[in-house]
C-alpha cells in the first residue's frame, strides 16, 4: 500500500511540475542597457513589500534576477565574485516567477526559500510574482538557468546587463561600467 501511495505522490508531483512548466511563456533575450527597469511589486523574504525600481532610487544597485530554481547556482557565482572583488554596492536577489499557479502557492515557495537562505539576508531577496511575466518579457528568459545580472543607476536606468552566465570577464565589465558611470555622475 505504501508503494502505491509513493507512486501516486510522485505522479502528482510530476504532473504539477509539468503544469508549472507549461504555464511559462518563452521570451527572447533583450538588450536592456540604457532602459529603465520596469515597475514591479515584490516582497522581501523578511516580509517587506517593495516597489522596484523605486526602492533602489538614489543609489547604484546590482540586481541578480533568477527565473528558475536552477539559476541559484549562477547567482551564487556572481555573489562570490562580487565578494572576492570587494564590490561595495548593494546587491539584491530577485526571484522573478511568472504564472498564476506560482502566485497561488507563493507562500509555500517563499517558505522553501527561507529554509535555504540565512535569515540575515532575507531583506535582500525580493520575490516578484504578479509582475514576474512583465519582467521576464522585458529581459527575455531564454536560458533561464542564467541569472539576469543588472547594474542600476540611482534613477533606475540599466547601465549594465548580462544574461549569459557568470564569467570573470562579465564581472570585470560590470565593475568597469559602475566605475565609468561614477566618474561621469559622481553625485548620484
Amino acid at each position: 500500500m505504501k508503494i502505491k501511495a509513493n507512486k501516486l505522490i510522485a505522479t502528482l508531483m510530476a504532473s504539477c511540475l509539468l503544469l508549472l512548466a507549461g504555464c511559462t511563456t518563452l521570451y527572447p533575450n533583450q538588450s536592456m542597457v540604457n532602459k529603465m527597469f520596469p515597475k514591479a511589486q515584490g516582497e522581501s523574504l523578511a516580509g517587506q513589500p517593495m516597489t522596484l525600481p523605486d526602492a533602489f532610487k538614489g543609489e547604484y544597485h546590482i540586481l541578480l534576477l533568477g527565473y528558475v530554481q536552477g539559476a541559484q547556482f549562477d547567482i551564487d557565482r556572481w555573489l562570490i565574485g562580487l565578494d572576492m572583488k570587494s564590490v561595495a554596492l548593494p546587491v539584491y536577489e530577485i526571484p522573478t516567477i511568472q504564472g498564476w499557479i506560482p502566485r497561488m502557492i507563493s507562500s509555500t515557495i517563499d517558505n522553501g526559500m527561507r529554509k535555504g537562505i540565512p535569515e540575515e539576508i532575507w531583506r535582500v531577496v525580493v520575490t516578484v510574482y504578479e509582475d514576474g511575466e512583465s519582467i521576464q518579457a522585458f529581459t527575455g528568459n531564454e536560458n533561464p538557468r542564467n541569472s539576469r545580472t543588472l547594474l542600476l543607476s540611482p534613477n533606475g536606468t540599466i547601465l549594465y546587463a548580462h544574461d549569459r552566465g557568470f564569467s570573470v570577464t562579465a564581472l570585470n565589465e560590470l565593475i568597469s561600467a559602475y566605475e565609468t558611470n561614477l566618474k561621469v555622475s559622481p553625485n548620484p
